[in-house]
């Protein structure tokens, strides 16, 4: 299941602070993001547990969520069907693309030269 933008926001709270409370990840997203009205936000949240991306755990009178699959997880396949989608499977067509549009530091030219090698 592809999480949407909206519950993306709520996972990289999730991922960030570990397991919380609607309040918590509500104040969170006010405090960082933009204004969310908790009752949205409770919602989204509830709907995430339906879809099968989040867990909650009803044991106390607060309930808490964690997201059901780890951070890297998730990313790898959002960015494997981005990148299936964007272009044709090509993980050097994303580099390139990347490298083009922005300055890389040498620090991270370097750190990428090392991955590299240890791939190899």
């Amino acid at each position: 299941m592809e999480p949407t933008k909206s519950e993306l926001e709520i996972l990289q709270v999730l991922w960030q602070h570990g397991p919380s409370t609607v309040r918590f990840v509500n104040d969170t997203l006010n405090e960082e993001k933009r204004s969310v009205q908790y009752s949205s936000t409770l919602k989204l949240m509830q709907i995430m547990t339906e879809k099968g991306i989040l867990s909650r755990d009803e044991s106390s009178m607060k309930h808490i969520y964690h997201p059901v699959e780890p951070e890297n997880k998730t990313k790898g396949k959002l960015l494997e069907r981005f990148v299936d989608s964007m272009y044709k499977g090509s993980a050097a067509s994303l580099v390139m693309q990347l490298f083009g549009n922005k300055n890389t530091s040498k620090e991270d030219l370097d750190e990428i030269k090392d991955f590299l090698k240890k791939l190899e």
